[in-house]
């Protein structure tokens, strides 16, 4: 199934024209499952990566760039999923004295390496950017005798909504943000182009083990992949694999978002918002997010909870609820958001993956040698990948992770354990 891709005008920026094709991104090493190729020839160093989302394409690309022969095998389309409906929020310091911190640290270093060396800013939308806190209201009236706290001149002027408190919570040394959707398709093309890597469109059916180490991988319709080693990163569907559910649970938490295109783009600013958001009948406030595009497009989310995930990530839907929730959010925030005002260009949701301790499970997989697992990176998937994929790089080529410790997110820490059989 080898497609072509046609040259577009020239007059639009690499970034400009991915954004308006970004729901047909192909790639002439793409072959289908059921398509008839060659054996792999033998190389001491053949790996088949699981899964096309961030985690998956970012593996796939340092273990080619490391001289892997590497095989990415997604069941739909790169990105198709969380990794193409996410926010592509990055932070430095915000996992800081937690298990994640070096993670994140390595990983939002590796990001803007990355932006150098594939043009971030126009293949994928990297900027970096100021990020504020808001406390904003629904209401018409302030309570009484309040008064709004913070500096309010930090506040853009195309946030025009009832905001209570204002404050600065990540600076352009701190917080960054790409398209996740260009960024994880600009990185597999890269792989493709420069270093080799084999996408293969099909969905995974089992993982074949001989003597205690991984030897394939199966196919729908039968067919094999041999490997000498294996790396499933399958996010959410992670639970649908007994291999992997048999140790530890991976659920999905069903997240929505829409995305806006306003009429006057120039008006929006570099701003990340994350929102304390009280509506007007009142209970507990919400906690959306506002991210504002290169393209003058803006990013809307939030409306999470746990959910059964789905077996075809192509037939993932927002709930019409959540979706119309956002909407209110983004016209209280904004009159630049508004009806009228703000074309509506995505209702959406995703699943994210997370575990039950909210630590991802990076690692080989107790008992299968050459078997390795990354998945459960929950929200910060997207800035995690580069980091992720790096280090899990090293401990399949090398035996060893040098950029971060690995040891912490073993998925070995749940063998034992009887919730992990849940």
């Amino acid at each position: 199934m080898a497609v072509v891709i046609s040259s577009p005008p020239s007059s639009l920026s690499p970034f400009l024209l991915q954004v308006r094709n970004s729901r047909t991104f192909v790639c002439t090493s793409i072959r289908s499952s059921s398509s008839s190729s060659s054996p792999m020839d033998e190389h001491p160093r053949r790996v088949v990566v699981c899964g096309g989302g961030v985690i998956g394409v970012c593996t796939a690309y340092f273990l080619a760039k490391k001289g892997a022969c590497v095989t990415l095998v997604e069941k739909s389309s790169v990105a198709c999923a969380a990794s193409g409906k996410a926010g592509g929020f990055l932070a430095l310091d915000w996992c800081d004295g937690g298990p994640v911190s070096a993670l994140a640290r390595a990983s939002f270093d590796l990001h803007r390496s990355l932006a150098q060396e594939l043009d971030g800013p126009q293949s994928y939308g990297y900027r970096p950017l100021t990020t504020l806190s808001l406390s904003i209201t629904e209401s018409p009236d302030p309570p009484s005798g309040s008064k709004p706290s913070g500096n309010s001149n930090i506040v853009p002027g195309w946030v025009d909504g009832r905001i209570r408190s204002s404050k600065t919570i990540g600076t352009l040394a701190t917080t960054a943000q790409v398209h996740p959707q260009l960024f994880t398709r600009t990185l597999i093309t890269k792989a493709v182009e420069s270093y080799g890597v084999e996408v293969v469109i099909g969905k995974l059916e089992s993982v074949e083990v001989e003597g205690g180490r991984v030897r394939s991988v199966v196919l729908e319709g039968g067919r094999v992949i041999d490997s000498d080693a294996v790396v499933l990163a399958l996010g959410p569907w992670s639970c649908k694999l007994e291999l992997l559910s048999s140790l530890f649970r991976v659920y999905g938490l069903k997240a929505h978002s829409i995305v806006l295109e306003p009429k006057e783009t120039d008006a929006i600013t570099p701003h990340a918002l994350f929102l304390s958001y009280y509506p007007s009948q009142g209970g507990k406030p919400l906690d959306p997010e506002v991210y504002p595009r290169p393209t003058g497009e803006v990013y809307v989310c939030g409306m999470s909870a746990e959910a059964e995930v789905p077996d075809d990530p192509e037939q993932i839907a927002g709930n019409p609820e959540s979706i119309q929730v956002l909407k209110r959010v983004a016209r209280t925030v904004s009159s630049h958001l508004g009806e009228g005002e703000a074309q509506v260009k995505a209702e959406q949701a995703c699943f994210l993956p997370c575990t039950d301790d909210g630590v991802p499970v990076i690692g080989e997989v107790p008992g299968i040698q050459k078997c390795y697992v990354a998945t459960g990176h929950s929200c910060w998937g997207i800035l995690n990948g580069p980091a992720t994929g790096a280090a899990l790089a090293e401990l399949v080529l090398d035996g060893h992770a040098s950029i971060v410790d690995l040891s912490g997110f073993s998925p070995a820490r749940f063998v034992g354990s009887k919730k992990a059989l849940v």
